[in-house]
């Protein structure tokens, strides 16, 4: 048996080998043409004509502004896509083809109609099963859309995962990248993907998240983290991943038909509130000449790991230009007072035992994360649970994210909430905003980014956010008693205690207490 066991492996081992082989030869072939941001202009568009006049008032500052409620967080990506003049560059983890979803898809095609090229990144993990509408978009001339990462079989689950399983070296790592940029003067920048929970408009679970909006210096450096990847060995062109398999297959959609269905969309959606944000044509330039409150600095600064980190060989990957590098001094050098946010959060026991030695210095530190009921993936709770006594006895202030609360209104009616907001806050001034989670996953598996800042008003509305976010009817503060865990809801009077996970059902936590014994850590 151990002879069987030991061939098996070798022959495992050979043909992954085989498999990473052939696929670097597939993608050295398949390579796009190199690409890079158009140059702003001076007054060509909308955008450059609104912003011009506060950036030559604040010379080499970067403006910042905290976008945290979900409905302008839509209204701003379809406006600047609607007022856009000459360039829309997108690159995210996930779009769905839901209804938010669709609507800024039409709004890019409306856009490269008028003449404006639209360039769209996209992580695989979450693009298969679209291959046909996204070959239809890509074939329109102004619009171009790459995959990062990308499977080689695109059709059929059994070779799919006949392919995941010999390239799981190189697969397992994801671009989990958000990032928006239009003309060049205007980029979101945070956790938000593209789908309906992301905007407030699914009907049963919706997300608090954050992003940035930015102006000036810091939107060129997000368009050079763009260009990086776009022209990275790890992104190919979505046609090339197709070439050569149109013979004896079903015709595709074409362009005209999913134009028409997009149209058709407006009809069917009727007074939605998504409709009415594109309505006004004045909204966006009064969103940023003054309904936004920006503020100007020039320490803001965005990152992104290297699109290398996915590499399948350690040597290629370069661990020493990871975003973490830059993340952890941040929560080093905290002197009063740490914030962190983060909706998955498995720590670790040198973060654990990291924080808990600042709280030994005097310094406070409190976290936010999702409680087991609001949490979307129960395994990363799992692994989160594991170090709750450790943060706790180390005198971390922990708070978990309620499913339902007074706070919580939904545009879709009745809805739960579940916490995706990265972020962190230290002494008042200094922080991040991003898509990293403070877990093994973003820290060694995928690529992230976000915006690190040093600015005493920025900070203060992310400050805020986060004391919105931990009052006692958005969220529970843990405990210990007698050395138990407990959850307080302090709306009641006196306060109601839990002994257990709140909200979440028995069998929802005999699962994840069977999962904290899983050995996967690293996964999580």
């Amino acid at each position: 048996m151990l002879v069987k066991l030991l061939l098996f492996a070798i022959l495992f081992g050979l043909l992954s080998i085989a498999a990473l082989y052939s696929y670097g030869r597939f993608a050295e072939r398949s390579l796009g043409a190199p690409g890079t941001a158009l140059p702003v202009a001076m007054d060509a568009t909308l955008l450059d004509r609104v912003l011009a006049p506060q950036l030559a008032q604040h010379p080499d500052q970067s403006g910042t502004a905290l976008i945290d409620d979900n409905l302008e967080a839509f209204a701003l990506r379809a406006l600047s896509a609607r007022e856009a003049g000459h360039s829309i560059d997108l690159q995210y983890y996930i779009w769905h083809n839901d209804v938010t979803g669709r609507l800024l898809v039409r709004e890019l095609l409306r856009a490269a109609d008028r003449g404006v090229r639209v360039r769209v990144l996209l992580d695989d993990i979450n693009a298969r099963g679209q291959d046909a509408a996204i070959l239809a978009l890509d074939s329109h001339p102004l619009i171009d859309v790459r995959i990062f990462n990308p499977g080689r079989n695109r059709d059929g689950v059994w070779w799919r995962a006949v392919e995941m399983a010999l390239r799981a070296v190189s697969l397992n790592r994801r671009m989990h990248n958000k990032a928006w940029i239009v003309d060049g003067r205007v980029a979101l920048v945070g956790g938000r993907n593209i789908g309906d929970e992301y905007f407030d408009a699914a009907e049963q679970v919706n997300f608090q998240d954050a992003d940035l909006l930015l102006v000036g210096p810091a939107v060129q450096q997000t368009s050079d983290i763009f260009d990086r990847f776009w022209n990275s060995r790890a992104v190919i062109p979505i046609g090339a991943l197709h070439a050569g398999k149109n013979a004896g297959t079903p015709a595709l959609p074409q362009l005209p038909a999913v134009r028409a269905r997009l149209d058709a969309l407006t009809g069917e959606l009727g007074a939605s509130p998504y409709l009415r944000q594109l309505t006004d044509a004045g909204q966006l330039q009064a969103h940023l000449d003054g309904r936004l409150r920006l503020h100007w600095s020039a320490h803001v600064q965005v990152l992104s790991d290297p699109p290398e980190k996915a590499a399948p060989v350690a040597s290629l990957q370069r661990s020493e230009h990871w975003l973490m590098h830059s993340l952890l001094p941040l929560l080093t050098q905290a002197r009063e007072e740490t914030l962190l946010t983060s909706p998955y959060f498995v720590p670790g026991a040198a973060l654990t035992q990291s924080l808990a030695d600042k709280v030994g210095a005097g310094v406070k530190v409190k976290v936010l994360t999702n409680s087991l009921a609001a949490t979307d993936v129960a395994l990363v709770h799992a692994g989160y649970a594991r170090y709750r006594q450790a943060l706790l006895d180390g005198g971390i202030e922990l708070y978990e994210l309620k499913t339902l609360h007074r706070k919580r209104i939904s545009l879709m009616g009745s809805s739960r909430a579940s916490l995706h907001t990265k972020a962190v806050v230290v002494d008042g001034q200094r922080g991040f905003v991003g898509s990293f989670n403070l877990d093994p996953r973003s820290a060694q598996l995928n690529t992230e980014m976000g915006v690190l800042f040093d600015d005493a008003a920025l900070a203060a509305d992310m400050r805020a956010l986060f004391l919105h976010s931990t009052a006692s009817d958005t969220s529970y503060r843990v405990f210990l008693d007698n050395g138990a865990l407990r959850w307080s809801d302090a709306t009641e009077e006196p306060a109601k205690v839990w002994t257990h996970d709140p909200e979440a059902g028995f069998w929802r936590r005999m699962l994840v207490s069977v999962m904290r014994w899983l050995p996967i850590e690293s996964q999580l």
